[in-house]
């Protein structure tokens, strides 16, 4: 088996993924069967800096080059071998945002992420506009809100991206970026696969009056979907991936993805009646569909898969903030009694102590909002835990309850799809909320009422994805589509764990939620005041 692995390294007969997720950086190398051989990570946070949720330049670099070094290392660690070349590579990362650049390749303003919700003026103009629902943390807001507050910088953009564009650009050379979250800079025309060209010239005739020397689709990158070719490793860019310079170029690229798109093609879930849901420092659902929506709703986005076939996405910035700022209290305090305890042995332990509360979380009320929600209509967030004088305040009680919270947001959007008719056949789960086997799964399927599902690579996460559609560009038949690639070879005899709703947990989650309604009176109150 090994030898198997070192002869795929040497001939190039792998593909490497890398996603820029959030709080991790995570790379990991695949062999002709997809299977990881290797991985490496790096751990970081966005900062607050001037009202704007950002990571610096060298934040992005610092972090991808640990990450692929840390892979690379495991690699000579684990098989003797040198890692030279990879037969395809494909970045990811968070959706959306804000990146704008001059000419000279120099970035305008900070990066402006996901997690901003400074855009609603702009978002509600452009729904209007394109009568198609612009969230805010879509290219085209950020960069609407800039001209409508007469930012300087807008006259000397010359290419605007997302995050993973940014890393492929500077790798390759090559200004593209995959249809999937090419959907959350702009709405796209599905059957073109390219961006709605109505709705560009709407655009810039809306701006026609300020007379900025570009158009709207000079600025962007071009559209391309799985499978095509997305350009080769520079000499540059092997560099400043690798700066030892054992990587050589020439490696070829696929388009880069956002996270949503590499989540859906981690949980084969591409075709219509598939959905996925990534549940980590933020929460989104992926809901392939059948047919158009009825009308336009602003909780639901339309976005794609990697192919290009409509989505409806509930994308939430909340999840497992907050509730991952309980569990190092917890463990703050473990050490301050002299005990040191294992983070993910801490993690299991209390998820696990979750099962154990009251079927509705025995009276309390937590909101994990640490920065804004759309969905609930927050521009800004105040995590808070309330319960009653007649609440039962017990550990498991409040467990429950903040995992009960991390997912109320997405009920929220999903119950939307649901009253329009939207059927799922079960929901893929994949991201941290579901490494404790069982917890965050039926937790997930009480509050969705659906069945949902965790395979046995749902650890491994968007990185794999990305690593998936590497191995679709380089590997797929002539005729193959995504959704049959990943269906006769990458998951044709993988299996995973498959759990109904429970009908207690289903009530109690409707009790919590008919408290946490409620209780968002509460979070006004903590943004109005504090």
């Amino acid at each position: 088996m090994k030898e198997n692995i070192r002869k795929a390294i040497r001939e190039g007969n792998t593909a490497l993924g890398i996603e820029l997720g959030s709080t991790r950086i995570k790379a990991v190398l695949v062999d002709e069967n997809h299977n990881p051989i290797a991985s490496g990570s790096h751990d970081w946070e966005n900062r607050y800096e001037d009202g704007i949720w950002t990571y610096s330049l060298e934040d992005i670099w610092k972090g991808v080059k640990h990450s692929y070094k840390e892979m690379a290392d495991s690699v000579k660690e684990q098989y003797g071998e040198t890692l030279t070349t990879i037969g395809g590579i494909c970045f990811s990362a968070m959706m959306h945002g804000y990146m704008v650049f001059d000419k000279s390749g120099d970035l305008l303003v900070p990066f402006r992420t996901w997690r901003n919700t400074i855009t609603e003026e702009a978002s509600k103009e452009l729904t209007r506009l394109f009568s198609f629902q612009v969230p805010q943390r879509w290219s085209i807001a950020h960069l609407y809100q800039a001209i409508l507050n007469e930012e300087a910088h807008v006259s000397q953009i010359d290419y605007m991206i997302t995050l993973e564009g940014y890393v492929h650009w500077k790798l390759t050379g090559k200004r593209v970026l995959g249809i999937g979250d090419c959907a959350g800079m702009f709405p796209v025309d599905s059957e073109k696969k390219e961006f709605n060209a109505h709705m560009v010239k709407q655009f810039d005739d809306l701006i026609s009056s300020k007379q900025f020397p570009w158009k709207l689709r000079d600025i962007m990158p071009e559209v391309l979907t799985a499978g095509e070719p997305a350009g080769v490793l520079t000499k540059e860019g092997a560099l400043l991936l690798d700066p030892t310079g054992q990587l050589q170029p020439g490696i070829p690229f696929c388009p880069p993805e956002g996270d949503a798109g590499t989540g859906m093609t981690a949980t084969n879930s591409v075709g219509k009646r598939t959905g996925n849901v990534s549940a980590g420092t933020s929460v989104f659902a992926m809901v392939v569909l059948e047919k158009a929506l009825s009308k336009v709703y602003q909780e639901i986005d339309m976005v794609t898969t990697p192919a290009g076939d409509p989505v409806a996405m509930v994308h939430c910035n909340n999840c497992t903030s907050d509730l991952n700022a309980w569990v190092s209290l917890f463990e703050e305090f473990a050490e301050a009694i002299g005990v040191k305890v294992d983070k993910n042995d801490l993690f299991t332990t209390l998820y696990q102590k979750a099962l154990e509360g009251e079927k509705d979380g025995g009276g309390l009320f937590s909101c994990c909002y640490l920065s804004g929600e759309h969905i609930t209509h927050f521009e800004e967030g105040r995590p808070l835990f309330v319960r009653t004088p007649d609440s039962r305040f017990n550990l498991a009680n409040f467990m429950r309850t903040h995992l009960y919270s991390s997912l109320a947001t997405l009920a929220t959007g999903m119950e939307i799809l649901f009253l329009e008719g939207v059927k799922l056949n079960v929901l893929l789960g994949h991201g941290g909320l579901f490494k404790t086997q069982g917890v965050g799964q039926s937790l997930m399927a009480a509050a969705m009422g659906v069945p949902v599902s965790v395979m046995e690579t749902a650890g491994e996460g968007g990185a794999w994805g990305a690593a998936l559609l590497a191995s679709y560009m380089i590997r797929k038949g002539e005729e193959e589509s995504l959704e049959q690639y990943l269906r006769n070879h990458v998951f044709r005899d993988m299996t995973g764990t498959i759990l109904e709703p429970d009908p207690e947990d289903e009530a109690g989650y409707a009790e919590f939620m008919k408290r946490y309604k409620r209780g968002l009176v509460v979070e006004r109150a903590a943004v109005d005041s504090l």
